[in-house]
């Protein structure tokens, strides 16, 4: 049943109100932090800091990021902890807008950097504004709001502040309510080509007009992609393919040079573009059809080739006017967008293995960890009495999707077999994993680039022993998650904290104190914080001691570096704490070793739940196996050897199968009869 958006808005309050209990976050933060991971999701923005910064002469600004692509967006909030829905007005917003444009305009204009306290995020911020004067080339200012936009305000003008092109977004709650209610979970995008370079797109259609979707083949021309990016950046690239560009980052080399010296060779030599659309509007003109329209379109594949345009463009002044690009256009309703889109990219970017690069939602580690979170249970916290499960959200809006067609009871059932402080998505476990791992800086580069680099580190962990990734694994991971957020509550409450860096020394926090067990030959018993569900007082005083010394060696970069969130982004600042580990141990209670166990019992426990696994696996492969009737396997094996597909061995343990239940195929027959399923299925092979 749809939600009103009076509805939203007391249900995310009250989200509100819980997640700042349980982050230890003023209310503000929590209200910033939660929007801005919708829009990181959905690629709007590529990440966010938390920077609360308010003047009496008219400034204010509440978070920044800036990317590598010369765009800064900075965010202001509208949010007052109000308890009932209000309207957002014309002239709110025109105000809450000013007074980011002044923080930005003050900062790159009047040295503003300099009456600010060095070690505050306002600092940092103001100063690197002023560095960075003349290679800022786009400057995004959004709103948060908790409040509903009126209906008057259609359209917000782009303009420039202080020389930079500038554009405005608001976020309200009726915006919000809207993307998390959406079937796809995702704002489209509407591009009207006519109204935006006054000419639609040749095309030809490519389909026979009697399949559920339609495509199109085009010539796009280069000048045009190139602006769309500038324009709209990661919002145009499906989320794989921007998970890709994240852990890539450069411009390709070889399609750089063809730009710049080969440019009528570009069609020739480039593979082109894959997109996908919820619908298009087309018009036959004096040279054929075009499109005149688009909603919804999403690069599933050639984001590099459509990123090393624009910067090919902006950096070198290339000139694109002769260069085109091959673009197969495939029109699916948001209907079956959720299924057919991520395999549409899945397939276009087998070749140059986007799908080990970026991990999709649907990679079996996701879908295993998934069914942990469905299975197993999680011990009462203290002073609870029931126990919980810890939701995981491999695919955006899962948790919201569970409760859907629930009755009012099931939904307060749901809520608290699974509550939503308890629901985590992918970016927070590469998150929590990342920085036991001693990875701290690729936490610290934001949510999308720190998965970018999780995802292929993992997939080929799973190539190589899947069994890895089992029971121990799911509740270690779940601990390590408890241990970041009663990080996170105990820094925000202690007396030297000042309001900014949170994240940055939670995640050397963390660095740091795996680099201790690591160098005592030990490892923290994770077991134990996940049986009590939480961190005990004598972890919990390790940690607080730790974060201070932290906290105190990052607020002081060497000379050259004013943002002290940037200086924790290199290796120099790991490598720096690193080198203080011995004098920080020293400062660390007895009692630390109380939590700590063998490197010897901790790889008996890995062992022992990897060959716990490997039997489930072999208890899940027969299953799936004894669930296809004979009648099936000796179709496929028809088909396949039709098609001459099968090697002998195959051959063999299909005859197996064919005589089911008279023979029942073993374990290890059972995992080859899967390999054949999912060879059968590549090869366009589908038993039914």
């Amino acid at each position: 049943m749809e939600t009103t958006a009076e509805e939203f808005f007391h249900d995310f309050r009250q989200e509100l109100l819980a997640g700042a209990e349980v982050n230890g976050r003023f209310q503000l933060e929590e209200f910033m932090e939660s929007v801005a991971n919708e829009l990181i999701e959905t690629g709007f923005t590529e990440g966010f800091e938390f920077c609360h910064f308010r003047a009496q002469r008219g400034m204010r600004v509440d978070g920044y990021w800036f990317n590598d692509e010369g765009v800064l967006d900075l965010f202001v909030a509208d949010f007052d902890c109000r308890s009932e829905l209000a309207s957002l007005t014309r002239t709110d917003v025109d105000a809450t807008f000013k007074r980011a444009a002044n923080f930005f305009e003050a900062s790159i204009n009047k040295d503003m950097a300099e009456g600010l306290e060095i070690t505050s995020p306002e600092y940092g911020l103001s100063r690197q504004i002023g560095d960075r004067k003349g290679l800022i080339r786009r400057l995004n200012l959004f709103v948060f709001s908790e409040r509903t936009l009126s209906d008057k305000i259609q359209t917000l003008v782009d303009s420039e502040v202080a020389g930079v092109p500038t554009s405005y977004h608001i976020w309200d709650i009726s915006r919000l309510h809207r993307q998390r209610s959406s079937r796809s979970h995702k704002e489209p995008l509407d591009l009207d080509f006519q109204q935006m370079f006054g000419t639609g797109i040749s095309c030809l259609p490519a389909d026979l007009g009697a399949g559920a979707y339609n495509s199109y083949l085009i010539v796009m021309p280069a000048g045009i992609l190139s602006a769309l990016y500038e324009k709209f950046g990661a919002q145009l690239l499906e989320q794989n393919v921007r998970t890709f560009l994240q852990a890539r980052g450069s411009v390709n080399q070889g399609i750089r040079a063809t730009i710049l010296n080969e440019p009528s060779m570009f069609f020739a030599y480039n593979n082109g573009i894959t997109a996908t659309a919820q619908h298009v509007e087309t018009s036959m003109t004096g040279t054929g059809l075009q499109i005149t329209s688009i909603v919804d379109l999403q690069i599933v594949n050639g984001g590099q080739t459509t990123a090393s345009l624009f910067h090919t463009r902006k950096r070198d002044k290339a000139d694109l006017a002769q260069i085109f690009v091959q673009m197969k256009l495939s029109v699916i309703d948001s209907e079956a967008s959720e299924t057919v889109v991520p395999r549409i990219s899945e397939y276009a970017n087998t070749q140059n293995r986007v799908n080990a690069a970026d991990f999709f939602s649907n990679h079996p580690f996701h879908v295993r960890m998934q069914e942990f979170s469905r299975r197993i249970w999680a011990p009462p916290q203290q002073g609870a009495q029931r126990e919980t499960k810890w939701f995981y959200e491999r695919a955006r809006g899962q948790y919201a999707d569970a409760q859907v067609k629930l009755t009012p009871g099931e939904q307060r059932r749901f809520k608290t077999e699974n509550p939503k402080q308890q629901m985590f998505t992918k970016t927070d476990l590469a998150k929590f994993e990342n920085v036991w791992d001693e990875h701290p800086k690729w936490v610290n580069l934001g949510a999308q680039k720190n998965f970018a680099r999780y995802a292929p580190r993992i997939g080929k962990e799973w190539e190589k022993s899947s069994d890895g990734f089992n029971e121990f694994y799911f509740r270690r991971a779940v601990a390590r998650g408890l241990i970041f957020h009663a990080t996170e509550k105990m820094v925000s409450a202690q007396p030297w904290y000042n309001g900014g860096y949170r994240a940055n020394i939670v995640a050397y926090t963390l660095a740091v104190l795996n680099e201790i067990t690591v160098r005592r030959r030990k490892s923290l018993d994770f077991l134990r914080v996940w049986n009590i569900q939480g961190v005990d007082t004598e972890l919990n005083d390790v940690l607080a001691i730790i974060s201070k010394i932290v906290n105190e060696d990052i607020i002081q970069p060497p000379q050259g570096i004013s943002n002290i969130s940037e200086w924790c982004k290199k290796d120099a600042c790991w490598t720096r704490l690193q080198s203080r580990v011995e004098d920080i141990e020293k400062l660390l209670p007895a009692g630390l070793e109380n939590l700590l166990i063998s490197l010897e019992d901790h790889v008996s426990e890995v062992r022992t739940a990897k060959q716990t696994q490997k039997v489930d696996n072999g208890i899940e492969a027969q299953r799936r196996v004894l669930e296809i009737p004979a009648a099936q396997w000796a179709q496929l094996h028809q088909a396949m050897s039709a098609k001459q597909l099968l090697a002998p061995k195959e051959v063999g343990v299909l005859n197996i199968a064919i005589q089911m239940p008279a023979k029942i195929p073993t374990e290890r027959q059972c995992a080859v009869l899967l390999d054949v399923l999912e060879k059968g299925r590549s090869e366009g092979i589908i038993i039914k």
